[in-house]
């Protein structure tokens, strides 16, 4: 079956958008191609900087026929109908249409066959359309407008496009079309400075071997694997290594058509600034890629290059170039990070007050101090050193005001721990500073040390709270303050330490906090002091309420700190949204850990579960007992009592709850069953109470022969009203022993 070659020949597009521009080609085109009825048997596309190209193989040389069977109006209807019908579907008469009966009566039906077109026709009616509507984030206008033609945009100007379609043992065919005048035809240009005369093009096979004899690899995996492959051979043989970055690889792979990698240098006195930040200078001003010692893994003072051109010289003019503008480079990074060691951190507070965080939740600093009263609090619930805790949120966010922070805003938190460390804080508290905004993304590490996690917490849980409190929250397409990726974070750095987290509490507190900074700054050491874990409970312990009517009676405020405590009982609706958000959020994480949706969602339906981290032990136990004989069976007797009680409380119009009468038990069955629920929900509410949920599952196991035997023997809706009534009591009491440690009518069979 034919192909289709598709090039799209432009000035050099922006490397970040290549490609999706390319992944977006090929969706358009074959989405549109199986719409026309024409199903291919593959497509790939391809970017470089100059170009979009598309083949789709196994394309039908044309499109099926369709027919279409149309009914009318009755046999015998009214005449206007019959003219209107007969006109529809262009029928000359009746005599043309055929009759179908159905129940309803007799009906004409026009029976119509429509022929497909040739492929290359439907190629010629989509393509520009498709050009024309192509989804460019930024695009420009150019050309000329006249009477037969208008104005094109486009991300660059087009200069030509290359559209052939046929088989391979044929020459194929031009797709002609009309687009404001670009020429359409098999002609296309190479390297535009190693082989800018143009050529023709056949297919696909015969494309990609000439445009590399011009000088151009087209596909940008196999840039990226020379790029890489030259780099490291070259750093390898200087004894040095590549300090590999995919994120950049890609992107000068979308800046180059014919890669050549070479090596530049710097002066050795640059190496007294931070590798960081040598690192961020030269990747960001130039593109280029930084090597390291792999003895003492610093860095040296050599970078890699990758040039668009084979140059006559060798390449000494393109490194002479680049090296000349990364040392001017590095003499300002090095002047930004001189000047940033004369002020120390704590003396960049104040300039924290004229940063406006957001308008409804004040200044950078009032940030700051928010996330220092959580923290405090955090570090009090959690048994840590408090004025290391408290030392690292005040800190955590000087930086932003640092030189160096400015002219590279990626180095946030990192210039501000390798300050720290050089004024001479503790290695915690500097430490945190750094891994406070971690996790980053998905595969970036959660901070480990006590301290970190603890101020990362508290900037996750104020960014959280104060977007939610001021109805700030995000919609289903935006999401400028990157809140979902917060909430993961937060998430993450709770489960993987193994933190256990009173989340409703602490939304609460942190909510106080906010409330409180305007009104009462001394209140907010007093709610700190409250979170003082309880008889060991740590960070999962008392209520804010009972927390701070048991700490107040020894505070100044007492009176207000009880009424406050009071107050908190009862949350805002915002309370609750947030808690769904992140509670959404973490049904997402394990379902992506391989978690069970339906387990997930048994354990929050008993209500009241907020501690994450116990969620999920629940659920791996949960889940655990289900895959045993055991649990399946049990879960199908549950579910088993679980319908009948919803059809006969639907019937009766009532509840079947309150205690069984033994007196009624007739069988041996039901009083075993009577006998092992007695046993069991008691047993199972314990291991739930000493957070040991194996046990607990341990113990529903028991309930297994009692349940099956009493479903094998017992009919539970006996002919005595009060016998069916009583029975009936007995499976609401397997439904609430269950309950114990899950919902079962939410897990699926």
């Amino acid at each position: 079956m034919p192909d289709l070659l598709l090039e799209l020949f432009s000035e050099e597009i922006p490397a970040r958008m290549q490609a999706k521009a390319a992944e977006d080609l090929r969706r358009m085109v074959t989405d549109r191609l199986v719409a026309e009825g024409l199903v291919y048997e593959g497509a790939k596309a391809f970017a470089t900087p100059r170009r979009l190209a598309l083949t789709v193989h196994g394309i039908p040389a044309r499109q099926p026929d369709l027919k279409q069977e149309r009914k009318g109006p009755r046999v015998g209807g009214a005449e206007a109908a019959i003219q209107g019908f007969l006109k529809a579907t262009g029928l000359n008469s009746l005599d043309e249409a055929k009759i179908q009966r159905d129940p309803k009566g007799d009906f004409y039906i026009a029976l119509t066959e429509k022929p497909g077109k040739p492929a290359v026709d439907v190629l010629a009616e989509i393509l520009p359309l498709i050009i024309r509507t192509f989804p460019w984030p930024k695009q420009m206008r150019w050309g000329e407008l006249s009477a037969k033609s208008s104005a094109l945009t486009w991300v660059r100007p087009l200069h030509s496009i290359v559209a052939t379609f046929g088989i391979e043992t044929e020459e194929p065919e031009v797709v002609k079309f009309d687009l404001s005048g670009i020429s359409v035809g098999q002609t296309t240009r190479g390297h535009r400075f190693l082989a800018p005369d143009a050529f023709e093009v056949r297919r696909f096979d015969d494309y990609v071997a000439k445009l590399q004899h011009a000088k151009v690899i087209l596909d940008p995996e196999r840039r990226k694997e020379i790029i890489l492959a030259d780099a490291r051979q070259l750093t390898f043989a200087q004894g040095f290594e590549l300090v590999e970055d995919p994120a950049l690889l890609d992107e000068v792979a979308g800046l180059v058509e014919w890669p050549v990698v070479l090596m530049g240098s710097f002066d050795k006195d640059f190496l007294s600034i931070p590798d960081e930040v040598i690192r961020a200078t030269i990747r960001a001003n130039q593109k280029c890629f930084v090597v390291r010692d792999p003895k003492t893994q610093k860095l040296t003072n050599k970078f890699i290059i990758t040039a668009n051109i084979e140059a006559s010289d060798g390449g000494t003019a393109i490194i002479a170039g680049n090296e000349r503008v990364i040392r001017a480079r590095l003499s300002d990074a090095k002047f930004f990070y001189e000047t940033d060691l004369k002020t120390k951190l704590e003396d960049r507070l104040p300039k924290l007050s004229d940063i406006v965080f957001h308008q409804k939740m004040g200044s950078q600093y009032s940030r700051v101090k928010r996330i220092e009263y959580i923290s405090e609090a955090l570090a009090h619930g959690g048994n840590q050193d408090v004025g290391k805790a408290t030392r690292a949120a005040l800190l955590a966010k000087t930086d932003l005001v640092s030189e160096m922070v400015g002219e590279f805003p990626e180095l946030q938190g990192l210039m501000g721990r390798y300050y720290a460390d050089l004024q001479g804080e503790d290695r915690q508290v500097s430490n945190a500073i750094e891994a406070h905004y971690k996790p980053v993304g998905p595969q970036d590490d959660v901070p480990r040390d006590p301290i970190s996690f603890i101020v990362a917490i508290a900037d996750k849980l104020d960014l959280l709270v104060g977007f939610w409190r001021n109805d700030e929250k995000p919609t289903g397409s935006k999401d400028p303050f990157a809140l979902r990726r917060a909430a993961l974070g937060f998430i993450r750095i709770l489960l993987e330490n193994n933190i256990r987290f009173a989340l409703r509490t602490w939304i609460a507190f942190a909510g106080e906090v906010h409330k409180q900074q305007q009104k009462q700054t001394d209140a907010l050491h007093v709610l700190a002091a409250a979170m003082t874990g309880l008889s060991g409970a740590g960070l999962h312990g008392d209520t804010l309420a009972r927390a701070m009517l048991k700490v107040a009676p020894d505070l100044a405020e007492a009176s207000a700190m009880k009424e406050l405590g009071k107050s908190l009982a009862i949350g805002p609706s915002w309370q609750d949204e947030l808690f769904a958000f992140i509670v959404d959020r973490f049904k997402v994480q394990l379902r992506d850990q391989g978690a069970r949706h339906d387990l997930v969602d048994a354990v929050f339906a008993l209500g009241g579960q907020d501690d994450l981290l116990m969620v999920v032990r629940r659920v791996e136990a949960l889940g655990k007992f289900l895959d045993s004989d055991d649990g399946k069976n049990l879960l199908a007797g549950t579910k088993r009592a679980n319908n009948i009680l919803a059809i006969e409380e639907k019937k009766d119009k009532r509840k079947f709850d309150g205690a069984p009468d033994a007196a009624l038990f007739k069988l041996d069955e039901e009083k075993a069953l009577a006998r092992a629920i007695a046993e069991v929900g008691p047993e199972a509410s314990a291991a739930v109470a000493k957070e040991d949920f194996a046990d607990a599952m341990t113990a529903m196991a028991k309930l297994r022969p009692a349940v099956d035997a009493f479903f094998d023997k017992v009919k539970v809706n006996d002919d005595d009203a009060a016998v069916r009534e009583n029975r009936l009591k007995l499976l609401n009491e397997i439904r609430a022993a269950t309950r114990a440690v899950a919902d079962f009518s939410k897990i699926q069979d």
